[in-house]
């Protein structure tokens, strides 16, 4: 009985020619959807561009804070208006009749690099941050600051929500009770502890220099309105600097800082600058030591002072209404030039090299904010001379505390 047998076909080609036939079929389709609705495809193509954009920034090379310029619209709207009870009247520029005070929060900041800083959702803010705590640690600009995030985030909730109170040595403080969301302000001039200081009838090591009185500044001892705050905030956001260049404050000859560590006087002397150096150094490392596990630790650059014509005690004023050009701000501030508000690219060059290869974020104000010389007072901050260092609110603060939000975002996202 003859036997049959059965060819065994190859499987490869096979299996080859299965899936050229499923991929066929699969382009064939695509290409039909494609020539139908080629709008979809436009709109996912945008769609993916924009996740790019914002992965890029996300990843920290989109700076929005180094160069661009301010636009002025006029239809855009502060989230928040002159009606905010924490806003300090010298700062109201607009129930202080400045000329331009309702103008001055129509400006909004491109960058050259990055596009246009959006507004920060202040609601979407208090959902995305329940049960967080936000210390400003720093001087009265850190308060400027604090008082916009606080009546942005006020502005979108109904009345009774609020609980005012001083957490952790705080100046002021405020808690969003649905949210259980915490902001507190934490006045300090120069980070460290200082007081005033008087010779000693026994004598000492300042008093066989000289030295009468001054100001003792313990460059490693944190001021008490803050100690406590490092290790309470999840968010922390510190600044300092204009005193560090207050003659008026600290005069060299009449009542110079006196700089002690450890208890003792600190031989040679040192000058203001140097004396700056060493409370950053000790403060840097106290902070990475006390705060939080996973605490977020933002240093504020330098805000930018725009007196004119001398300083503010020397009849300098600050009376523009509109942004400076990127020439007037170098003439205004370069360290060449050794003008009268130099002082805040010498201080930034101190926070660059206190810094360097910490855990803080930098977030950098000062171009941005270099530019806005009619975003001051001036004379509707109710002193006898123009206040050229504050800012108006609603303001360029608010603009600060956009980008406050996105180097966030961009941070827990990376988390």
């Amino acid at each position: 009985m003859a036997t049959t047998t059965k060819r065994k076909l190859p499987l490869f080609p096979l299996i080859s020619l299965l899936s050229f036939t499923s991929i066929f079929f699969l382009l064939s389709q695509f290409r039909n959807t494609s020539s139908s609705s080629s709008s979809s495809i436009k709109a996912f193509s945008s769609i993916h561009n924009f996740q790019i954009d914002n992965n890029r920034y996300r990843r920290g090379s989109c700076d929005y804070s180094s160069d661009g310029i301010w636009i002025y619209d006029e239809s855009r709207v502060s989230r928040y208006d002159s009606t905010c009870k924490e806003i300090f009247k010298g700062w109201n520029c607009v129930k202080g009749n400045k000329s331009n005070g309702v103008n001055v929060a129509k400006w909004r900041w491109k960058s050259n690099g990055c596009g246009e800083l959006d507004q920060f959702d202040p609601l979407r803010f208090l959902q995305t941050h329940t049960h967080t705590s936000i210390g400003f640690v720093g001087d009265s600009l850190n308060r400027n600051m604090f008082v916009s995030l606080f009546c942005t985030l006020r502005s979108s909730i109904s009345d009774g929500q609020v609980k005012k109170w001083r957490p952790a040595g705080a100046d002021r403080g405020f808690t969003f009770l649905t949210y259980n969301l915490t902001i507190a302000y934490h006045r300090t001039n120069l980070l460290a502890r200082y007081g005033r200081w008087s010779a000693s009838e026994n004598g000492g090591a300042l008093e066989t220099l000289g030295f009468k009185e001054g100001y003792r500044v313990d460059v490693d001892v944190p001021d008490s309105t803050w100690a406590q705050a490092a290790n309470f905030h999840d968010i922390l956001i510190f600044n300092t600097g204009h005193w560090w260049w207050a003659p008026s404050k600290f005069d060299p000859v009449n009542s110079p800082m006196l700089f002690f560590k450890n208890g003792q006087p600190v031989i040679p002397p040192l000058r203001p600058e140097q004396g700056l150096d060493m409370v950053l150094e000790h403060m840097k490392s106290y902070v990475e030591e006390k705060a939080r596990p996973g605490a977020v630790k933002f240093f504020r650059t330098q805000s930018p002072r725009h007196f004119e014509g001398g300083d503010w005690d020397q009849g300098g004023t600050c009376q523009r209404d509109q942004p400076l050009s990127a020439e007037q701000v170098e003439e205004l501030f370069s360290v060449k030039n050794n003008s009268t508000n130099v002082e805040v690219r010498l201080v930034n060059e101190h926070l660059d090299k206190a810094l360097k290869g910490s855990s803080f974020v930098i977030l950098n104000i000062t171009y941005l904010s270099e530019l806005r010389a009619d975003a001051h007072p001036a004379s509707a901050g109710g002193k006898k001379h123009d206040d050229c260092m504050h800012w108006c609110l609603p303001g360029i603060t608010d603009t600060w505390n956009d980008l406050f939000v996105e180097h966030l975002y961009s941070i827990q996202h990376r988390s």
